[in-house]
């Protein structure tokens, strides 16, 4: 069922230019209510109830956003420990032999850890020239020690 003569009208309130219509802020609502308390019948005021549950409302809207954001924070945090981890594990790894295999290709190698560079989030190590992401590594083993020659002797 179709209703006609109802049109969409722009909102004048202060602070409701949010960004999303289904998106109201803290300002949009705090707008909202003082636009209703100026607009109120004098002669037929809101009851003390109703303002307070929209205090409320409020209180638990500014609750929110604090937590989202608090949540926000502990994201990046987790991310900064993974890359510092990472960082960790890897330089543990300088001067090690290790060896790898690339899980597409089947191909892989080994050779000694020569420095570790951190690159869109990931850890790579250099070894023997190339660039190894460090979850590619499938085994560390101390580097060989170069064989003295025969025949120098520091004695």
């Amino acid at each position: 069922m179709d209703i006609t003569g109802l049109t969409t009208a722009t909102s004048s309130y202060p602070g409701t230019e949010a960004a999303s219509s289904d998106n109201l802020g803290k300002d949009a609502f705090m707008g909202l209510l003082v636009e209703q308390m100026k607009n109120q019948d004098p002669m037929n005021p809101q009851s003390n109830e109703d303002f307070i549950a929209q205090l409320a409302s409020f209180s638990s809207l500014e609750q929110m956003e604090q937590m989202n954001q608090n949540l926000l924070g502990m994201a990046l945090l987790e991310e900064s420990n993974a890359l510092l981890s990472q960082l960790t594990e890897g330089s543990a790894l300088i001067g090690k032999e290790v060896s790898w295999t690339d899980p597409e290709t089947g191909l892989g190698g080994k050779g000694t850890v020569d420095s570790i560079k951190l690159s869109d989030g990931l850890s790579f190590l250099q070894v023997n020239g190339k660039e190894i992401p460090l979850f590619m590594i499938g085994e560390v083993a101390e580097a060989s020690a170069p064989t003295e020659e025969p025949g120098t002797d520091d004695a």
